[in-house]
C-alpha cells in the first residue's frame, strides 16, 4: 500500500523522540529520515522505524505481507546514495560549530545541529559554483547562515514545531547571473536562519 504525507510524518516522529531519548545518534536519526521521505510504500518504512518504540502506531495502516530484508538492503542503498550527495558534513551536539573568514563553500554540504548551535559566514568564502547547496538539520537546535549582499537564497526545506527564517532579494542578489544558495533539510524544534549582510571591510 502507497503511503501518504501523514504516514510520512507519524514515523519521524517516531525517529526524533528515538533521537531525544537517546536511542539513535544523530547521523543514524538523518539517515533513517531520508529513508522515510524517500517511502513509497508502507513496506519501506518497516525497517526503518520497527526497532523503535511507537513503530506499531507508526505502521498500523499497513495492509498485505512486507519483505523487510529486500527493503532494508533498498534503504541502506538510499542512505549510502544520500551521503554521498550530501557532501560533507558539519555537526554539532549540545556544542557549536562554525565557519568563518576565509574556507572553502563545497558544492553540497551539511550542517547538523541537535541541541547546538552551528554558524556559516559565506561574506569571506570562497565559492567557486554558481550554485551551492547546504542541507540544514535543526533539532532542537539552530543554525544561522550569513550571505553576502549579491547571493539569491532559496529554501526548500520545512519545519515541523520549529521556524525557517530567509531573506527577501537584495537588488544584486535578483540579478539573473547572481549566485545560488539552496537552504534544504528541516527544523523540528529548531530554528534555521539565513541573513544577508555586507562583506566587512578589511585592511591588507
Amino acid at each position: 500500500m502507497r503511503i501518504s504525507d501523514a504516514d510520512r510524518d507519524r514515523a519521524a516522529s517516531v525517529l526524533s523522540n528515538a533521537l531525544a531519548e537517546g536511542r539513535l545518534t544523530p547521523d543514524e536519526h538523518a539517515d533513517r529520515l531520508d529513508s522515510i521521505f524517500a517511502a513509497k510504500t508502507h513496506a519501506d518504512l518497516v525497517p526503518v522505524v520497527r526497532d523503535l518504540p511507537g513503530a506499531a502506531a507508526a505502521l498500523e495502516p499497513m495492509a498485505g505481507p512486507v519483505e523487510p530484508m529486500a527493503a532494508a538492503e533498498a534503504g541502506a542503498a538510499l542512505a549510502r546514495r544520500r551521503r554521498a550527495e550530501r557532501g560533507p558534513r558539519l555537526v554539532a551536539v549540545f556544542s557549536g560549530a562554525a565557519r568563518k573568514g576565509r574556507w572553502r563553500v563545497p558544492a553540497a554540504m551539511e550542517a547538523v545541529s541537535v541541541f547546538g548551535d552551528t554558524e556559516l559566514d559565506l561574506r569571506q568564502a570562497t565559492v567557486s559554483d554558481p550554485a551551492v547547496t547546504i542541507r540544514v538539520v535543526d533539532i532542537f537546535g539552530t543554525t544561522r547562515i550569513t550571505v553576502p549582499p549579491e547571493m539569491h537564497v532559496v529554501d526548500d526545506g520545512w519545519a515541523v514545531f520549529g521556524g525557517r527564517e530567509i531573506p527577501p532579494d537584495s537588488d544584486e542578489s535578483a540579478g539573473p547571473n547572481a549566485p545560488v544558495l539552496r537552504v534544504t533539510g528541516m527544523s523540528i524544534f529548531g530554528m534555521t536562519t539565513v541573513r544577508r549582510e555586507k562583506r566587512a571591510i578589511t585592511s591588507e
